[in-house]
């Protein structure tokens, strides 16, 4: 029996022990990507400072800890989300390398773009945050309310808020690479997505309302990009969709003249 036969009929206990490989992979490569990133995590919470100082006097650029430990777990917590983001594109790779087996031939090749777009989109998506989100969303809170309203920010609670608004913008730009893959695996098309526009622009809305910051702006600023990458989305299934079929028709034209080899040949 050859790898790619067993590889294509694997039993629910095969898949399972298949599972648990790739995440102990991504669990060993995360484990070394902490102890990296925990000797740059003091540079790397200067980066995130940066946003909230510039709103701020001078005299308020300070954060506090109310407990003795805080600043500690806000340096591993940081070299936690650092080695999710950097090793990112091994993540992804395990990921398609667990559904490749479910794929044709022709459909595996798609292992580079998928990594690469996956990897673009999820750093995208936290930069995305940074530059966009956070300029506007902390001049607005920091300065909301009367003018004797300071703001006493922790340590934990600033980097906290900025972590998990980075994860979720990064793994909000997904969406596109989510529905690609849906795509290819066959359970979407372009036509069923264009169907269900209303139902994805309602869906959007709703989440972010649900994770954004609570004020409009911050909603608009996630939720507009979304909608435009399920637009982009739905482009690049119906350009995958036209590809698959000119490489069925190829395949298919080729069989022909391989079952009719006489044909368009002259008569002597």
């Amino acid at each position: 029996m050859t790898q790619q036969k067993r590889i294509g009929n694997m039993s629910f206990y095969e898949h399972f022990d298949e599972l648990r490989l790739r995440l102990m992979r991504c669990l060993f490569i995360f484990f070394i990507g902490f102890g990296l990133c925990y000797w740059i995590a003091e540079p790397i919470l200067e980066i995130l400072r940066k946003p909230l100082f510039a709103v701020l006097q001078p005299e308020q650029r300070k954060l506090y800890f109310t407990h003795l430990f805080e600043n500690f777990l806000t340096h591993l917590k940081i070299a936690g989300y650092a080695s999710l983001f950097l090793f990112s594109p091994f993540y992804f790779y395990q990921v398609w390398a667990f559904i490749v087996p479910g794929l044709k031939p022709r459909e595996k090749k798609w292992v580079i773009p998928f990594v690469g777009a996956a990897t673009v989109c999820f750093i995208g998506g936290a930069c995305f945050a940074y530059f966009v989100l956070f300029p506007v969303g902390f001049k607005y809170f920091v300065h909301y309310g009367a003018s004797t309203d300071i703001p006493l920010l922790t340590i934990d609670s600033y980097y906290g808020t900025c972590l998990k608004l980075l994860l979720l913008f990064g793994l909000a730009f997904e969406l596109p690479v989510l529905v690609c893959l849906l795509g290819v695996l066959g359970v979407v098309n372009a036509d069923m997505l264009r169907r269900q526009r209303r139902v994805a622009i309602i869906s959007i809305t709703t989440v972010a309302a649900l994770f954004a910051p609570p004020d409009a702006i911050s909603m608009l600023i996630l939720g507009v990009p979304l909608i435009f990458l399920y637009e982009v989305a739905i482009w690049i299934v119906h350009g995958m969709s036209l590809a698959r079929h000119s490489d069925q028709e190829g395949h298919d034209t080729q069989v022909e003249k391989l079952q009719n080899p006489l044909e368009g040949r002259s008569r002597s």
